[in-house]
């Protein structure tokens, strides 16, 4: 058993480890709650372009732009796949980056012919580790993500998609469920499918009960100058802009849940490690008492 100095020396470096994953637990709860705060106030955005596509939606069959455009596989038989990793910068996260890495692997597995654009320090390192092709990374996002911060990572995406260097392009995310379920998730944002959007605009009319009262209200009927496929155009840019400015959302606010439950956990079992060596350190003193009660026992015996 070790001895009674080393003990304590071993109590108060995990005390002092407890104070600081308490600290970390208590910040990563207060970073959570505006991540998702952020992530609530973008859906009426969202609600509002919907009601957009909802009226023109009866043309989307005549739709000819290049986001719409499905293309088959290369001439060599494999699909050419851009995907979109999030990650986050810093560790000390649970399992969060170690899920969505692994559920990459599993779609890298399928797509060989993969390329990569990672948005955290995590994900690049580990694609760049696995030796694949990083497009671009991005690694200096600020805690409180912006559209602006978004802009770069769609136009690459959406660039290289109307340029024909890829036939598809997906994002790896953590979807955020509550604060202790976060699920890996991977999406794909182009080609733009027009059933899957007449299904959704199909599922906004079918629900038309939830939606609020001023939208509920306000049936519009627009009237389109110009071009219709331009127009449709420029609303799916912004959609795939809008879908991956929610997908970092989702994903910021994965990390901190991950992270103020991994601190939380830790906090526990420091508590738990210092109450197991309080208790050795209470056996160690009591057996050190007895052996000197013994030995002081055995000297007057001695010299009686």
């Amino acid at each position: 058993m070790a001895g009674t100095k080393e003990i304590k020396r071993r109590i108060k470096s995990i005390r002092n480890t407890k104070k600081i994953t308490k600290a970390m637990e208590l910040v990563a709860a207060s970073k959570m709650k505006r991540a998702v705060s952020s992530t609530l106030s973008s859906r009426p955005y969202a609600e509002y372009s919907w009601e957009v596509l909802t009226s023109i939606a009866k043309n989307i069959d005549e739709i000819t732009h290049p986001l719409f455009v499905r293309r088959g596989a290369a001439e060599t038989g494999r699909k050419k796949v851009l995907l979109v990793l999030i990650t986050s910068n810093r560790g000390l996260c649970g399992a969060y980056n170690a899920q969505v890495i692994k559920k990459s692997l599993v779609l890298l597995r399928q797509e060989p012919a993969m390329d990569v654009i990672t948005v955290g320090k995590k994900g690049d390192a580990a694609m760049r580790r696995l030796g694949r092709n990083v497009v671009a990374s991005f690694t200096e996002f600020p805690e409180n993500v912006s559209l602006a911060e978004v802009l770069p990572i769609a136009e690459i995406a959406m660039e290289e998609y109307k340029k024909g260097n890829y036939d598809e392009v997906a994002v790896a995310y953590t979807d955020f469920q509550s604060a202790l379920v976060q699920k890996p998730n991977i999406k794909q944002i182009l080609p733009i499918s027009r059933l899957d959007l007449k299904e959704l605009i199909e599922n906004l009319q079918d629900n038309v009960a939830q939606k609020p009262e001023h939208l509920k209200e306000g049936k519009i009927n627009y009237v389109v100058e110009g071009e219709m496929n331009a127009l449709v155009g420029t609303l799916a840019e912004k959609l795939v802009r809008m879908q991956l400015y929610q997908m970092l959302l989702e994903s910021a606010a994965s990390e901190q849940s991950a992270r103020m439950v991994a601190m939380r956990n830790a906090t526990d079992a420091s508590g738990e490690m210092i109450d197991d060596l309080t208790l050795s350190f209470n056996k160690a003193r009591q057996a050190g008492i007895t052996q000197e009660i013994s030995e002081i026992s055995a000297g007057m015996a001695s010299v009686s």
